[in-house]
């Protein structure tokens, strides 16, 4: 009967093995927005910029197994770190179980495809381009509302 329940749904966070972990990723690519903090109250503004190794079609990552040396700010998320990204999306599968919510019913764990986060309009496909394409200075005028 176990292994008929789902592993998310059976597993904490910190039990899941890493493949199990990775697959929990919608593939949304809304952590992959470029972030601005507001350095008075903490509060953090999304923008329409991504990273330039995001692939904006497929909204991953193209440099995923090296990110860390080509972008040392890279979010990583690990079962104890979770919480402390308090920007992630609503839906992000990682703040929803840590949370105690269901996965959405979109998400390609619940319905085998991986484009249903495309399709539900959850990803940031055909929304966002390249933090190459403007500088730095100028990404207060990229901010964004409909990340939240």
């Amino acid at each position: 009967m176990i292994a008929q329940i789902p592993f998310w749904q059976r597993k904490r966070l910190h039990e899941m093995t890493q493949p199990e972990w990775e697959s929990l990723c919608d593939g949304c690519g809304q952590c992959c927005l470029q972030k601005l903090e507001d350095e008075d109250t903490g509060e953090v503004y999304h923008t329409e910029l991504v990273c330039r190794y995001m692939d904006s079609q497929t909204c991953r990552c193209t440099v995923y197994a090296e990110r860390l040396t080509k972008v040392p700010g890279c979010t990583v998320l690990t079962p104890d770190s979770v919480s402390q990204y308090h920007w992630l999306p609503y839906t992000c599968a990682y703040r929803t179980l840590a949370e105690g919510r269901p996965l959405a019913d979109w998400h390609p764990l619940r319905t085998g495809d991986p484009q249903s986060v495309h399709r539900e309009g959850a990803s940031v496909q055909g929304k966002v381009m390249s933090e190459d394409r403007v500088p730095e200075e100028d990404w207060e005028d990229h901010i964004i509302h409909w990340v939240l």
